[in-house]
């Protein structure tokens, strides 16, 4: 699919979207170094030649050489956390006694899948004992594995070869997975103004959200926004004006005034975005209107920084805000979502909100309608605008990160699909149609709403939930498939 993406002199933001790092830790035995001296060179070579293409299609591997020695697991694995791998991959490619890599792996903060693989894909009449030698790495596996979980160390474990059509599906969910909650330990967000009143399902303790995700947050004054959009360059307001109206199906009644003030308060936003080094934020709305130098909402920017890999939710709410963000990272693009209206007849739900939507994620078949809200929903100078953004149709997860009993994290997921509608005529804000996959819409929202599902939530297209069931286990947190 092909998506909109903002011009590249408009992109303030680091990737949200990199490729995952894994450090690829290959075991084998010191004692094939007298007895079968070339053992380890012909995996190696089997592994670089075999596997690690394979590898290379869903991630960044780094590999030196296979280890059989602790200090020199230790050595690799050290070398790997300096750089900032985002996970760690074990294979056996012989046996390998599993106190050789405990010590190492007792003490790396990097995530940890053992991969149990090999080379043959079948044992026939003519396996042979040399054969044995090269294909003996699932003990080791059962080795260190034990000694992992006797120690309370996390782990993954995957079978699979690569000759399997799937055979790289788990790996890449923990790749993905694993890169998300890297990321997520470094996560800047922002709140600009506060948290809507009496919302409390996306009410949280922020240093337990801190001392848990990792992530931290930031009050982005309201008045900065002002200031920022007075002082915009005019040259840059006048191109993303430009931009607007070559992009986007802008409505005859919308003026070269409310452009010009949308423009000025994308340009405020993605300052503040890049000064403050942010990857996901919130706002108030009513926060905007309680200063009457307010022009107008930044419902168009932040539908663009979305595009961008920016996470964002309505309302002060900042677990959403990371919900979003955490989604884009696993399986971009993603938006924030809010489920309005239930569709009885058409087994379905209706997807809005005030004004913002990922745009990348807009139906192509048309230009997005760039509309001015017929009433505004807090008080402003000048008019707000909206893209009245309708998702493009497919298959899609819907997900949300929460706060379930006992504060611990939960992460929801659902298989969906976005139905074929919109964009309305007489809807001037994002709307698009989501129905349940292979269930009656009555029963998901019970479902959804008995798992303590918000009334926040992020969408993505396809099928995300293996890499969100990978990455509640990284964050151990509670997983619910509805």
């Amino acid at each position: 699919m092909t998506t909109v993406e903002s011009s590249d002199r408009m992109t303030t933001t680091p990737s949200a979207t990199r490729r995952p790092r894994v450090g690829l830790l290959a075991l084998t035995l010191e004692l094939y170094e007298e007895l079968a001296p070339g053992v380890r060179a012909g995996r190696e070579q089997w592994l670089r030649s075999a596997i690690l293409p394979q590898l290379e299609t869903i991630a960044d591997v780094t590999f030196d050489r296979a280890v059989f020695r602790a200090e020199d697991v230790q050595e690799v694995v050290a070398r790997y956390e300096a750089a900032g791998i985002d996970a760690l991959l074990v294979v056996c490619l012989t046996y390998s006694p599993s106190q050789i890599a405990l010590p190492a792996l007792t003490r790396t903060r990097l995530p940890i899948l053992v991969w149990n693989t090999q080379e043959m894909y079948a044992v026939g009449g003519d396996f042979s004992g040399e054969q044995m030698i090269d294909n003996h790495g699932v003990h080791g596996t059962q080795d260190l594995c034990n000694v992992l979980l006797r120690s309370g160390i996390p782990f993954e474990y995957v079978t699979s070869h690569v000759e399997n059509p799937q055979a790289l599906k788990p790996l890449a969910d923990f790749f993905a997975a694993a890169a998300a909650a890297a990321g997520l330990r470094r996560l800047r967000l922002g709140l600009m103004g506060y948290p809507f009143p009496g919302m409390g399902d996306f009410a949280v303790d922020s240093t337990h959200m801190a001392a848990t995700l990792g992530c931290q947050w930031i009050s982005l004054p309201v008045e900065d926004y002002i200031e920022r959009a007075a002082d915009a360059p005019i040259e840059r307001v006048q191109e993303l004006t430009a931009e607007y109206r070559e992009r986007y199906d802008v409505s005859d009644d919308v003026t070269a005034e409310d452009l010009e003030n949308t423009a000025r308060a994308e340009l405020s936003l993605r300052q503040i975005v890049a000064d403050r080094n942010l990857g996901a934020m919130t706002y108030q709305f009513m926060a905007f209107g309680e200063d009457s130098r307010t022009v107008t909402l930044p419902f168009v920017a932040i539908s663009r920084l979305m595009a961008d890999g920016i996470g964002f939710a309505g309302e002060g709410d900042l677990v959403g805000a990371a919900g979003a963000w955490l989604l884009n990272r696993l399986q971009p693009p993603a938006t924030f979502s809010e489920i309005f209206t239930v569709d009885f007849q058409g087994n379905g739900l209706l997807l809005s909100h005030m004004g913002e939507a990922n745009v990348a994620m807009a139906r192509q078949d048309r230009r997005i309608p760039l509309l001015a809200r017929p009433k505004p929903i807090t008080r402003t100078r000048g008019r707000q605008l909206a893209s009245a953004t309708s998702f493009e149709p497919g298959p899609a997860t819907l997900a949300a990160l929460t706060l379930g009993p006992a504060q611990r994290w939960r992460l929801l997921a659902a298989r969906m699909r976005i139905e074929d509608f919109g964009p309305l005529p007489g809807m001037p804000v994002p709307h698009s149609k989501l129905s349940p996959h292979d269930a009656d819409v009555r029963d998901w929202l019970t479902a959804y709403a008995k798992a303590g599902g918000p009334h926040h939530n992020a969408l993505c297209f396809g099928n995300a939930t293996g890499n969100i069931r990978a990455l509640a286990r990284l964050l151990d947190a509670d997983y619910c498939e509805v």
